[in-house]
């Protein structure tokens, strides 16, 4: 089903050849992403008193289920958008790219970045090779030796440690995968520590 479209011109006259480029641009938008809600486009001429001639700027609103895509390209420089097919180009292929990013992500292509927790050794069992670390939230997540990257024998109770969460729990409890030592700032005292 075609993206319904609204063009409007600000500063130009309406052209049949500009609003055939824009449809034929949001054709293909529309074979690569199905979904969108709603497209609109503004093309605008802007005035330069340093440029002799006038700059384009193309403005894109697409509606998408649960967001908004937006593209407002002002290249107040770039003297090819002196050229509205180029500046209509330009600003379809940077909303073709945050298309293509939403739809990775979505697709559960892209890959994110865990962002490590915090928290302190809370109790250490060295000559078995573990430990446990109380998490800023007080919960208590076990460690295996094999999961600290700073070395395991360095690490004493109450020393500030980042750690990623395995997922699944180990028969300990929640098990931190990665544990990275940190330095003595980095934390509040909490009151188990005082």
């Amino acid at each position: 089903m075609p993206i319904p479209l609204d063009i409007s011109f600000r500063d130009i006259d309406p052209s049949p050849a500009i609003e055939a480029r824009i449809r034929e641009k949001i054709a293909k938008l529309d074979q690569f992403f199905e979904r969108a809600i709603s497209c609109k486009v503004v093309v605008e001429a802007r005035h330069h008193h340093q440029h002799k001639g006038r700059l384009y700027n193309v403005r894109i609103h697409l509606a998408i289920p649960g967001e908004d895509l937006l593209v407002g390209h002002e290249h107040k420089l770039d003297h090819a958008h002196e050229d509205v097919y180029v500046a209509i180009r330009d600003a379809f292929d940077a909303l073709g790219r945050q298309l293509q990013d939403r739809v990775r992500r979505w697709q559960g292509a892209v890959k994110l970045h865990v962002v490590p927790d915090h928290g302190r050794i809370a109790r250490l069992f060295s000559y078995e090779g573990y430990g446990f670390i109380e998490a800023t939230d007080g919960q208590e997540i076990y460690f295996h030796k094999n999961a600290v990257t700073t070395g395991f024998d360095k690490l004493d109770v109450g020393d500030e440690v980042r750690f990623v969460v395995q997922e699944g729990e180990s028969e300990k409890g929640p098990q931190a995968s990665t544990v990275t030592q940190m330095g003595k700032h980095h934390l509040p005292e909490t009151e188990t520590t005082r």
